[in-house]
């Protein structure tokens, strides 16, 4: 399935440009964008992985509506932009690798706060989760995805994004189990608490997705930090990230949960 045209995955010339852009590494898409809050700071950075199933013709800007408005909450907001598939190094793991790299930037920028939220919607809440379940996550306050290919076996299988998960790592998960069993945070151990949002209504990635990561994790035992799952009524994949939507809403409830 193809991400519908929506004009919520395309730039909003009404929001602010950000405040700064700064490098964590050599090439142009290697950036992470700085919005200030517009009053009193929470004292919390909230970290936006922006999602458009890895593909490099959907880059940060379609997350900037929703970043201005976790900064007009009181929040520091990064939004990092990364190498997608169809760039050179983008894929799998270099597109990991430059969140990885980005994350650990962000963490370490003095004029941010320490405390650090992430929160990555649909491909970003992939990219959330998995961040979460590294050793290096020990110390962040949590994660919140959004919509998120979440297991992404399961989104091979179901072929979302014509394919996207298969593109992203460069085969199917029979041929290439070694590389998922990496990739794939159902295969892991969540070290932070981790939240899970989706519409009810979401036909780009199905609440399934979300689901079947959930029950993954409480089956095994593996988890270490809390995973609690919310279905939004009325929702669909966009909503999440659209600050007009009743939905967000509940994201920013979540989010603040994380970051008091």
């Amino acid at each position: 399935m193809t991400i519908p045209a929506d004009p919520r995955m395309s730039p909003t010339p009404a929001v602010a440009a950000a405040s700064r852009t700064t490098a964590y590494g050599p090439d142009p898409a290697q950036v992470y964008d700085v919005r200030l809050p517009t009053h009193a700071s929470r004292g919390s950075t909230v970290v936006v992985m922006h999602g458009g199933f890895w593909r490099a013709e959907y880059d940060r800007a379609h997350a900037a509506s929703q970043a201005q408005a976790f900064a007009d909450n009181g929040f520091h907001v990064a939004v990092l932009e990364y190498r997608r598939v169809g760039m050179t190094g983008g894929g799998w793991p270099g597109t990991f690798q430059d969140i990885m790299a980005a994350v650990a930037a962000v963490r370490a920028d003095p004029e941010l706060p320490d405390r650090v939220v992430l929160v990555g919607h649909s491909a970003g809440g992939h990219l959330a989760a998995l961040v979460a379940s590294q050793p290096d996550a020990h110390g962040l306050g949590g994660a919140v995805c959004l919509a998120g290919c979440v297991d992404l076996a399961l989104s091979a299988r179901m072929s979302l994004g014509d394919g996207a998960a298969q593109a992203l790592m460069g085969g199917e998960p029979a041929n290439l189990a070694a590389a998922y069993a990496e990739a794939d945070p159902a295969a892991l151990t969540p070290a932070v608490p981790l939240l899970l949002l989706h519409g009810a209504d979401d036909q780009v990635v199905p609440p399934e997705v979300s689901r079947s990561y959930a029950d993954s994790v409480r089956r095994s035992a593996r988890g270490h930090g809390e995973v609690r799952r919310t279905v939004i009524p009325a929702c669909d994949h966009f909503g999440l990230i659209d600050p007009e939507h009743p939905a967000f809403a509940v994201v920013l409830d979540a989010v603040r949960s994380l970051a008091p």
